[in-house]
């Protein structure tokens, strides 16, 4: 590869759709002198069909500790290598931080090869806010854990999203169910890019009834999107009766004390109401 022996390249593959893959992609497969993949079967299928020959070891969760050491030598020694995962981005939920991570301490070169992202293109059309986004990858298995997490990020003012297994999905609902609102919006990406994407946005309340009626719906591969909280803003004026109030207490009492029966009487902020009564004391001079 002229010019380009010793990098790392983090190759996005296809999430579904076959044709997801993109020509620099494949041409970068082709030309690195290893291909290190999740799983070497399944990345076999997706090469032959490209055409490319380039040989292919494993780096999965179970060896990549072990294995990054190794692969960042063959590149200090001129080696170009390519990580994929079984579909998507690298490292997004899948195995490769290891070997990037060293790469980046050892100034070995780390090249991205964009493309496929489930959580990126299920939140382009979710229809919810994206300018601020959580993601926190696959949930703990357990109820409880879920559950400690959905308490966590109630009130999160951001979208945040997760991906979760078809196995698990109308359990881990119920547990949504169990500490949001029946109204709080939610959207569900379904098997996208693939033959049956479906791509829903609803209600919580009405999730349920969906997944529940309709065992499709927890079929494939998920990705869950949750509406930020909207939490109300406290107002930085009084109303009128609020005003009323303060007025009448400031005849009566010194402005310490005024403000703090205001404060006790209308639930409004004490730092909103101690201004006003000095504006209204001030006005009185």
């Amino acid at each position: 590869m002229p010019n380009q022996q010793g990098k790392l390249y983090v190759v996005a593959t296809p999430i579904g759709n076959l044709a997801d893959f993109s020509i620099r992609a494949i041409e970068t497969l082709q030309q690195v002198d290893l291909i290190c993949a999740e799983d070497t079967r399944h990345a076999r299928t997706l090469l032959q069909q490209h055409g490319i020959t380039t040989h292919c070891i494993a780096l999965h969760q179970h060896n990549e500790q072990q294995t990054a050491d190794r692969l960042v030598q063959k590149i200090k020694q001129g080696a170009s290598l390519a990580i994929i995962s079984d579909a998507g981005t690298p490292l997004i939920s899948d195995p490769g931080m290891p070997l990037v991570a060293l790469a980046q301490a050892e100034d070995i070169i780390v090249s991205p090869i964009p493309g496929a992202c489930a959580l990126i293109a299920a939140l382009s059309a979710s229809g919810l806010a994206v300018t601020r986004f959580s993601f926190f990858g696959f949930l703990p298995r357990t109820s409880s854990a879920r559950i400690s997490l959905f308490k966590q990020q109630k009130n999160n003012t951001e979208t945040w999203v997760f991906y979760e297994s078809c196995h698990r999905i109308y359990a881990c609902l119920q547990d949504l169910a169990s500490v949001l609102a029946p109204e709080h919006e939610i959207a569900i990406a379904r098997e996208i890019t693939k033959l049956h994407e479906t791509i829903i946005k609803t209600s919580i309340k009405d999730i349920l009834i969906l997944f529940a009626q309709d065992s499709n719906m927890q079929r494939g591969e998920l990705v869950v999107m949750i509406s930020g909280s909207q939490i109300e803003k406290k107002p930085d004026v009084l109303t009128e009766q609020q005003l009323k109030t303060l007025k009448i207490l400031l005849t009566e009492c010194s402005i310490k004390t005024a403000v703090k029966l205001a404060t006790e009487i209308t639930g409004v902020r004490k730092k909103l109401m101690y201004q006003t009564a000095l504006e209204l004391s001030a006005m009185q001079k």
